[in-house]
């Protein structure tokens, strides 16, 4: 059963609904994964998806922030929703299809602007957020997954623009990408896209603050998609929608594919 999909941090669901829309017309993927959704659950717009023909959905959301959703033209049924580091919020999600393929969507904390613990909760609850992924993995090692979102780390060199300049700068300091890796590690995770597009700068964010972000491309790779090693080898066409962060009103993400033929 192949399927194509997509993972987009989409920064406001009910605000952006167009976009979800369009991308869903124009890229047809069969399943979406979305964070920072920042809805409630009962009012992402489903009528409209459904439409679509994104039938299905699995999520967990708040009011004004944070939020993860599956919506997918597949049947999912969701299996679990973790709460890793305690925080009561909504940044995990995940759905089994009914080829036994399991799928998490995550949204990792952005961790603040300060890569220090002592001054900053907020970064300390980003390692501990990942710190909690790795015990997880480590307890239960995934079989037949795929894990995808914005984890909010980008670990290699090529995936920022300027990898000195960003040691110091929370996303790509060496204590994220350890403990990034140490989850990634703890399931066997494969980084699928890198395993197609193995080499060169590739990002998947860009600031807003940058009004000329596209010929400036100061951007990062914040957003992944894995699998298992026993279903890495299915994967192919991994993609950046680089042009998405280009239209009206856009998120400051854009979306990454890959198909499986499974």
């Amino acid at each position: 059963m192949p399927f194509t999909l997509a993972t987009w941090n989409i920064n406001s669901v009910r605000l952006r609904e167009p976009l979800v829309l369009r991308l869903m017309e124009e890229e047809t993927p069969d399943i979406l994964c979305l964070q920072e959704c920042k809805s409630p659950v009962d009012k992402i717009p489903r009528e409209a998806f459904e439409a679509l023909g994104y039938t299905h959905m699995i999520a967990r959301g708040q009011k004004g922030y944070n939020g993860v959703a599956i919506l997918s033209k597949l049947p999912i049924a969701e299996v679990s929703a973790l709460d890793h580091a305690g925080l009561g919020h909504a940044r995990h999600i995940a759905g089994q299809l009914e080829n036994g393929v399991t799928i998490h969507n995550f949204y990792v904390p952005a961790g603040g602007d300060k890569p220090d613990r002592e001054i900053n909760d907020k970064f300390g609850q980003k390692l501990d957020y990942l710190t909690d992924m790795r015990d997880a993995f480590h307890a239960e090692r995934p079989e037949k997954a795929i894990l995808v979102g914005d984890l909010n780390i980008a670990p290699r060199e090529d995936d920022v623009w300027d990898h000195k300049k960003m040691l110091k700068v929370v996303s790509h300091t060496p204590v994220e990408v350890e403990h990034l890796g140490a989850a990634q590690d703890a399931g066997k995770w494969v980084d699928v896209t890198r395993a197609d597009i193995p080499e060169g700068q590739l990002y998947s964010w860009w600031s807003y603050r940058s009004p000329d972000w596209d010929s400036a491309d100061k951007g990062r790779r914040l957003d992944h998609l894995w699998a298992t090693p026993d279903i890495a080898g299915a994967a192919h066409g991994s993609r950046v929608l680089r042009h998405a962060r280009g239209w009206d009103k856009p998120s400051d993400h854009a979306p990454v594919f890959a198909t499986f033929d499974l």
